[in-house]
């Protein structure tokens, strides 16, 4: 949710209604339009000692606003000087992300954005705590993708895959990689990730690829990895199996067609009629099922039915109850070679598989006459065949769930396909118990649940694909042998040509199995294959496995995150995280996926140059864990006119500062600190209030990083800068800085704002690194870059008793300028006023008389502070600020009383009118019986705010008309 700023407007206003319209997380993007402060002092060009040396950063003193083509300097600057490594300087134990690694065809979208910005907020944090933070990035070789666009590139130039060797083809995808793989690793970096670049890792670097084979041989030898024909999801056009995550489902329009089964040894009136959407299919029947308590079918059941177009193959109609009566006709047809669900029932039913497709999608020899022909153009022969022998009983519209490939787009064919496994149960059991015995923990809560039902219902992982991009299958067959019979598992082709000389002579010829690794095989070993595993000596192994934080979209809880725990557990016996963090996925304004189809896409490069990283990367920060985020332009807006409200107030405060070359100054400026009792209880009201209210930030905010709402802190920090800092504090202080001779109270007043401001700038680091950064680097004395201070010291002293008083006298000027508005007071007119309360109240109200004067607007001369009611409190304006705390303000010195009844009369009589009007037409029954119901509706909302605005107008006017009698 993008925050906003509360308009002046509503500055005026009191009651409950006017808190809830002060809350920024209720206003629009429209209400930050707010003027900067006007300079009131000539500005002193100064910079910090870093900034002078490295000519990086730019000050609000000599810029008006935070110039976001900067941000790549102070990356690059950042980044030079090693900030990103771990740094074991302050000790503490190591915070470690592995970065999920995006495909290395891949350019920058809003799913990277998020998780950019996500884990950089942690490391950030992290790493200010003093821990030795690291965050390993790098890329997926992402198997299917960038075999694709190669052979896009190929095919643009003449050339197919097919045309080329192996060895040929993988050169020039090497070679494709090295060219634009670093694409998306700059981008990340344009969002200000804060990696160990000098850790960069890639799925096919040489280590990784070790580990790969390492991992495949030691399964294997425990019995875990197996080879055999089961049914997959099958690309035609690819030519290889794809995981589930790889098929997405859309709903197409199709065909729902009735074909009739006859059963055997029955009259011409003993048939059965099926419902399929692929006709095609029907050549791999090898069953008719009906649900047992289906009493149409009963007499059916244990016969035999003839399988049309076969040339009168039989199958047995067997009854079970996972057929659903209401679909279709009630007749399952049974193809356990090309459907999932027929399959199990197969397996279950001990029923044999039939396959009739080969892998480029045409019909085999199964299929008889229809041998060669694509499925497609079978169906529709097929069905033209089924219509002239009278088979065909009809075909109606049916709306399709079609599998289609994420990546080539075309349809996805349950196939049968000789492939290699990973026997799951017994790794999905640890990984279960890791979650139960607390050595895991998600976030948030509610998707354990999801983890738990996958592990518990998991079913073996295909781990090949028929391609040539990829960690080639470690298994080497024998020339001249059976494959299933007789293979060698090795990790490189030298052990396996030794161990194949042994078993079989000299003269032994072996050949590598050509399928390749599933991409989610190497990326479960992501987080301790990056830092050296096997070899269990390497330094990065040792001080920084296991990781701390998994960050990644909900939608791959399973797919990498199950698969890493498992695997983790498996070969190093640690779960490879403590926490898994899971975010949700970026919609647009509306709530809509985005896409390119919808034409809603949001790029955030173009983002980035309109608004800026920092903007982008708060914006995306509100969300909350788990559920997705409808991301707009108002709300970037937003965040934008924050982080130009960030830029104001350094503005104001480096106008308002001594002069660098005043060491004296300074010196005595940055060694308040405010940290103990003693030095906070000796600070004025204002002072004390926001320093109090900035300790108890900095306790609300390292609670929310530590429990992982960054949303919450985000709010938090947003809320006490805008909200308490900028909004009151600021103002408070040019009393001290304006408008008084008072030189130590000036002096105290520009300490309490460098504190306060530095903390925040702190607290906001992770968030907005950027701005923060710069803003850091503009104020003199600064002995180290901001991402590598020190985090805010937390539990320190607060005055509660201030916020009370300091709250009392906010509700004091709120009352006095909601009047003003009332009254249409000019706004430089300057009024008197008498406040009234009790002698402790005023004896801390009246030492902030020009506090009240400046931000009420009121006459510093004519302000009075008494026990009791003034001699005119009946022609004065009443408020009642807080129990105790009145004021009473003098109708003379605001407005024309005779003219303000004249123009209260005429605004009164108007509003009667229309208000007549509205209760005319509720009272009319062809209105109220005839006219929607949201309009009858909002008729009386009007009608009912109508009345209520005319009873407060005649109170106002019978009370002016007292003054004027009196």
């Amino acid at each position: 949710m993008a925050l906003a700023r509360p308009s002046s407007a509503l500055l005026s206003c009191s009651s409950s209604a006017c808190l809830r319209r002060l809350n920024p997380l209720l206003l629009s993007a429209a209400a930050c339009r707010r003027p900067a402060w006007a300079p009131r002092r000539v500005a002193r060009r100064f910079s910090a000692a870093i900034a002078s040396e490295t000519d990086v950063f730019n000050s609000p003193e000599v810029a008006k606003s935070f110039d976001f083509t900067n941000e790549e300097k102070i990356y690059k600057w950042w980044e030079s000087q090693g900030f990103f490594k771990p740094n074991f300087d302050r000790g503490g134990d190591p915070f470690v992300i592995p970065m999920p690694p995006p495909n290395v065809t891949g350019s920058l979208h809003m799913g990277h954005a998020m998780f950019v910005t996500l884990e950089d907020i942690m490391v950030r944090y992290f790493r200010m705590k003093g821990r030795p933070a690291l965050w390993i990035p790098g890329t997926d070789h992402a198997g299917i993708a960038t075999q694709l666009v190669v052979e896009k590139m190929l095919a643009a130039e003449g050339v197919k895959r097919t045309d080329m060797t192996r060895e040929e083809f993988t050169k020039k995808v090497w070679e494709w990689k090295e060219k634009y793989g670093g694409t998306i690793t700059n981008q990340i970096k344009r969002l200000g990730a804060s990696c160990d670049w000098s850790r960069e890792r890639f799925t096919l670097d040489e280590q990784l690829s070790r580990a790969v084979a390492e991992a495949f041989v030691r399964l294997h030898d425990k019995g875990l990895i197996y080879q055999g024909s089961y049914l997959v999801n099958w690309s035609p056009n690819l030519q290889t199996a794809v995981s589930d995550l790889e098929v997405e489902y859309s709903e197409e329009p199709g065909n729902l067609y009735f074909i009739k089964y006859r059963v055997a040894g029955g009259t011409r009136d003993d048939f059965m009629t099926i419902a399929t959407t692929r006709p095609e299919t029907i050549f791999g029947d090898v069953a008719i099922a009906v649900n047992p308590e289906d009493k149409r079918y009963a007499q059916y059941v244990g016969k035999l039915a003839i399988v049309p177009l076969t040339c009168g193959r039989h199958v047995p109609i067997i009854a079970d109850r996972y057929v659903d009566p209401e679909f279709g006709t009630g007749v399952l047809k049974i193809s356990p070679g090309h459907d999932h669900n027929d399959y199990h029932i197969a397996r279950k039913l001990g029923l044999p598989i039939l396959n009739v497709m080969n892998k480029d999608g045409t019909l085999n020899d199964v299929a008889g006459i229809y041998s060669g022909m694509d499925r497609f153009e079978a169906r529709e022969k097929l069905w033209s065949d089924l219509v002239e022998t009278n088979l065909a009983v009809k075909k109606e519209p049916y709306t399709l769930r079609v599998p289609r490939s994420q990546r080539g787009g075309e349809v996805i064919e349950p196939l049968i396909s000789k492939q290699w496994f990973v026997t799951m149960e017994p790794l999905a059991e640890k990984a279960l118990h890791a979650v139960e015995k607390g050595q895991l923990t998600i976030l948030p809560e509610r998707f354990e649940k999801i983890y738990n039902h996958w592990l518990t219902n998991i079913k073996d992982w295909c781990i090949s694909r028929q391609l040539w991009w990829g960690h080639r299958i470690p298994v080497w067959y024998i020339v001249g042998k059976k494959c299933e019979e007789d293979y060698i598992v090795a990790r490189t082709e030298e052990e396996a040509i030794a161990e194949a000389h042994e078993k079989y002579g000299k003269s032994v010829e072996i050949y590598q199995d050509p399928d390749v690794l599933d991409t989610w095989f190497s990326s479960a070993l992501w987080p301790f294959s990056t830092l050296g595993w096997p070899d269990l000596s390497k330094e990065d192994y040792k001080h920084f496995y296991p990781s701390t934080v998994l960050e990644t979209g909900h939608d791959i809880l399973f797919f990498w995150v199950a698969r890493m725990v498992m695997m983790g557990i498996e070969f190093t016996g640690s779960v490879p995280f403590s926490y898994v963090y899971l975010h949700g996925l970026i919609r647009d304004a509306e709530g809509r996926k985005m896409s390119k189809t919808l034409g809603n896409v949001i790029d955030p490069l173009d983002t980035i140059k309109e608004y800026g990283t920092d903007a982008l990367r708060f914006t995306l920060s509100l969300g909350t864990a788990g559920q997705d985020l409808n991301l707009s332009t108002e709300r970037l807006t937003s965040n934008k006119a924050f982080t130009n409200k960030l830029w104001n107030a350094g503005k104001f405060l480096l106008q308002n500062l001594p002069d660098k070359n005043d060491v004296s100054a300074w010196d005595v400026l940055l060694s308040n600190k405010f940290d103990s009792e003693a030095s906070l209880q000796k600070l004025p009201l204002p002072e004390c209030w926001v320093v109090t209210g900035l300790h108890e930030l900095i306790d609300k905010v390292s609670r929310s990083y530590d429990k992982f709402f960054f949303g919450d802190a985000a709010r938090e920090i947003y809320d006490y800068f805008w909200g308490d800092f900028a909004d009151w504090y600021i103002e408070a202080s040019k009393t001290r800085l304006y408008h008084s001779s008072d030189k130590i109270a000036a002096a105290t007043a520009q300490s309490v704002l460098v504190y306060v401001f530095e903390n925040i700038l702190k607290l906001l680091h992770p968030f907005m690194p950027f701005v923060t950064e710069e803003l850091w680097q503009a104020f003199p004395y600064r002995k180290q870059a901001l991402m590598v201070t020190p985090w805010p010291t937390t539990d320190l002293p607060k005055d509660l008793r201030s916020i009370k008083r300091f709250q009392n006298l906010q509700s004091l000027i709120r009352g006095i300028r909601n009047v003003r508005a009332e009254y249409s007071v000019e706004p430089a007119k300057r009024i008197s006023a008498s406040v009234v309360a009790t002698a402790d109240v005023l004896e801390y109200v009246s030492r902030e008389k020009q506090v009240l004067a400046l931000l009420s607007k009121l006459d510093v001369q004519n302000v009075h502070f008494t026990e009791s009611a003034p001699g005119d409190a009946n022609q004065s304006v009443h408020i009642v600020a807080d129990e105790g705390l009145e004021a009473y303000l003098p109708l003379a010195d605001m407005v024309d009383v005779s003219e303000e009844v004249k123009r209260l009369s005429k605004r009164l009589s108007k509003m009667q009118s229309e208000y007549d009007a509205l209760v005319a037409r509720l009272n009319s029954p062809s209105f109220v019986e005839k006219a929607p119901e949201d309009i009858v509706r909002g008729v009386r909302e009007k009608a009912s705010e109508a009345d209520e605005k005319i009873s407060l107008t005649k109170n106002r006017l019978t009370f002016l008309q007292s003054t004027i009698t009196t």
